[in-house]
């Protein structure tokens, strides 16, 4: 069982002191406003990501198909040409009705063995007919199914691109504006640096055994590490970079985004919350991983060390996953 430490009060802004500055105020704001834009990127470019597999295997589709669509003009041309050899046969004579048969066979063996000719010819030509229309109808119904799944993936592949784009500009007017809260920073007092920079708990901490106590323990081993947008280790992390990682150091993969992860796995109440629970936080515009019922560690926020917090410290509590146990 992970130990315990004395919980801040609920509801407080991240790793943010009850006397904060309105300037540290600002930052925090900031902060999370930056990270649910972190988080929204990274949806974007993870739907643009599986738009772009999508359109490659309609690629593919369209490929084969067309190779269907060869191969079904060669068969075309076959099976064409023995028609028309059924059918000239016919018109020679060899192609009669069963009286005629009977009337100018000398013997009963002779018109069975030319009846037997006609069942040949007749069976040979409804198989050429049936084998180049299901050939043809074949290739065009592929073809015609894969040319709409590539519209379909082309168009959800631009509409990906233009959000991701959308997004990157967001996060550049946000970079924009966090270089005025930092200088608004540089005027704080030192207390309130050393705050902000301070990595909490360091001490060790007992973890579960399984999936979720490896997990737990990659995190707690990151404690110290800073915070940076769309990081995923191995020195900085953003919140989602550093719970995909815990647990795929412990075998497990999960999605790359908090919103992805803060469906994983199954629900669990607040009371049955333990070491190696995900919590999702802020609308999952946040993650982070409990160590026990009451403490997680996540990586926070821009200038903010990867630390252990009070479990409702983060924000306000969206969902919580057990993804291991």
């Amino acid at each position: 069982m992970a130990a315990s430490i004395a919980p801040a009060s609920a509801g407080a802004q991240p790793n943010t002191p009850a006397n904060a500055s309105e300037a540290l105020k600002q930052y925090n704001d900031l902060s999370e406003q930056a990270s649910k834009l972190n988080e929204e990127l990274l949806q974007a470019e993870e739907k643009q990501g599986k738009n772009q597999e999508e359109l490659d295997k309609a690629n593919a589709d369209v490929a084969a198909a067309n190779q269907v669509g060869d191969q079904a003009k060669a068969d075309e041309e076959t099976f064409r040409g023995k028609v028309d050899l059924l059918t000239e046969a016919s018109f020679e004579g060899a192609r009669f009705n069963q009286l005629s048969a009977l009337l100018v066979s000398d013997s009963q063996q002779e018109f069975l063995n030319r009846m037997s000719a006609l069942g040949v010819l007749a069976a040979d030509n409804n198989e050429a007919l049936d084998k180049l229309s299901g050939a043809v109808d074949t290739a065009a119904d592929a073809l015609k199914k894969a040319t709409e799944a590539q519209a379909r993936a082309k168009t959800a592949n631009d509409e990906a691109i233009k959000i991701t784009e959308d997004i990157k500009k967001r996060a550049a007017d946000l970079d924009t504006q966090k270089k005025d809260v930092k200088a608004a920073l540089n005027k704080l007092t030192g207390a309130e640096k050393s705050n902000l920079a301070d990595s909490g708990d360091m001490s060790d901490i007992a973890v579960p055994s399984g999936a979720a106590g490896a997990a737990v323990a990659f995190a707690l081993a990151q404690r110290g590490d800073m915070y940076s947008y769309g990081a995923t280790g191995p020195d900085v992390w953003d919140c989602s970079g550093l719970v995909m990682m815990s647990y795929r150091a412990a075998g497990v993969n999960l999605p790359r985004t908090s919103q992805g992860q803060g469906s994983a796995g199954r629900p669990v109440t607040r009371g049955e919350v333990t070491a190696g629970d995900i919590i999702a936080y802020n609308g999952f515009g946040h993650v982070a991983l409990a160590i026990s019922n009451t403490e997680v560690v996540h990586a926070s926020t821009d200038g903010v060390p990867v630390k252990i917090v009070p479990l409702e410290s983060p924000g306000s509590i969206s969902a919580m996953r057990r993804i291991a146990g």
